[in-house]
């Protein structure tokens, strides 16, 4: 007797699609098979695909930015991932100096993520640490952590990482099996002016300064054999670069790119509408050619991120960037922009692409036996409408409907809408090595 049967669906397992069922117990995947099984519960995936449970690696719940937190928090965060199929994410650890600070950091970020109702990891964020790279490493692994995220800009704040220290990052981190994690942009390219008016966002950070900083992070990874992984890649131009000279990285992983929804379906012409707020985050939004080069180039792109940062529009409603807390929302609706785009091709960049990336394989992302009961039912024949009243999605239709999603066999969504179970479930810390 298993706890949960999916049953008669298309299922997406280790990369193939198969008409199968799924049998679960005690939380976790039992068996691929077509014959049937006495099951506690039975959900009938008839015409539908079931896959497994999304991955979001790039979440900010509970940000504070100066005097404004970001509007959703771990709770009402993890929330809007289920309804959007996504039963694991990664945070952010609060930006530390000092690998003795990692455990504090930890402390604080995990009594605030216990309140989700979904797992969850977190990377370790530095700025311009003062301790060795090997010491933040190994600090950040005492706490399942093998992630390290800086910045290359954000020097007017002291939050800005040296090249030659993210050098030493990368040549440590393939003997920890430790992901470097760089939010790309070259610093002295950007436009530091207070009085920066939202339609010249784009302008003050352009797209080039992208291009240039990714490329000098891929030449020190290729330099240390270091595992680079490049966050919310906004440019299309940046890749067709990397495709030039870092090919052979870029196809064994040993360079990973992230990107996020919104690049793919929006550009900087939107900072010129009465609205333009709504859409202003980092990297900005980029002109139209990047645009249409970041969608021919999906196949390079290993993991889908959403970058979650909502702030209440009264917060965001200003004439000048630097008054206006950068970040939109969107988890809810990541697949269901993506698989507007490209079909169920773009499954991978969901599960098996952030698992594999971060050490989550083959406990999450899969549906092999051994594996976390962690599920999504999608209708591809169903409509979505948005409801994103403060966002950028808001009564958008989508082709498709995520109908089911199961963590660890409990059922968190049911029909697109939250269950009674959800109310009292509550996620696990997933640790990473």
């Amino acid at each position: 007797m298993f706890d949960l049967g999916i049953l008669n669906g298309t299922v997406y397992a280790n990369g193939v699609w198969l008409h199968t069922n799924v049998c679960a117990a005690g939380g976790k995947i039992i068996s691929l098979s077509g014959e049937k099984a006495d099951c506690r519960r039975i959900v009938d995936a008839g015409g539908k695909l079931v896959l497994p449970g999304f991955i979001d690696p790039h979440v900010h719940f509970h940000l504070t930015v100066g005097s404004n937190t970001s509007s959703d928090d771990f709770h009402s965060g993890s929330i809007a991932g289920a309804l959007g199929g996504v039963t694991t994410y990664i945070d952010f650890l609060d930006v530390i100096k000092k690998a003795s600070d990692i455990g504090t950091e930890f402390k604080k970020r995990k009594a605030l993520a216990d309140t989700g109702i979904t797992d969850y990891s977190f990377h370790t964020t530095i700025a311009n640490p003062s301790d060795s790279a090997e010491d933040v490493i190994e600090s950040g692994l005492e706490y399942g952590i093998n992630s390290v995220k800086l910045f290359t800009t954000y020097s007017d704040t002291d939050r800005r990482t040296y090249e030659r220290y993210i050098y030493e990052l990368l040549k440590c981190s393939r003997k920890y099996n430790t992901r470097i994690v760089c939010h790309s942009e070259n610093d002295d390219l950007l436009l530091k002016d207070k009085k920066i008016r939202l339609a010249d966002h784009e302008y003050s950070r352009p797209s080039v300064s992208e291009r240039v900083e990714v490329m000098t992070l891929a030449e020190l990874a290729r330099d240390a054999d270091g595992l680079l992984y490049i966050v919310h890649v906004s440019a299309g131009r940046t890749i067709d670069r990397l495709k030039e000279v870092f090919s052979e990285e870029l196809a064994s992983k040993q360079i990973i790119l992230e990107s996020c929804p919104h690049y793919f379906l929006f550009s900087s012409s939107v900072y010129s509408q009465s609205d333009g707020w709504k859409y202003t985050m980092t990297p900005p939004l980029r002109p139209e050619i990047d645009r249409e080069r970041l969608n021919a180039n999906i196949d390079f792109v290993t993991t889908i991120g959403t970058d979650h940062c909502p702030f209440k529009p009264e917060l965001k409603k200003h004439e000048y960037t630097s008054d206006i807390p950068m970040g939109i929302g969107g988890i809810t609706y990541s697949f269901l922009n993506m698989y507007g785009l490209f079909g169920r091709d773009i499954t991978a960049k969901f599960t098996s692409g952030p698992a594999k990336a971060y050490g989550l394989w083959p406990r999450k992302g899969n549906l092999l036996p051994g594996a976390d009961a962690d599920i999504v039912v999608f209708n591809e024949k169903e409509q979505t409408v948005a409801e994103d009243p403060q966002g950028v999605y808001e009564e958008k239709q989508f082709t498709g409907k995520i109908q089911s999603v199961f963590l660890r066999g409990r059922c968190l969504v049911q029909n697109g809408k939250l269950t009674e179970e959800a109310e009292t479930s509550r996620g696990s810390y997933i640790s990473r090595s």
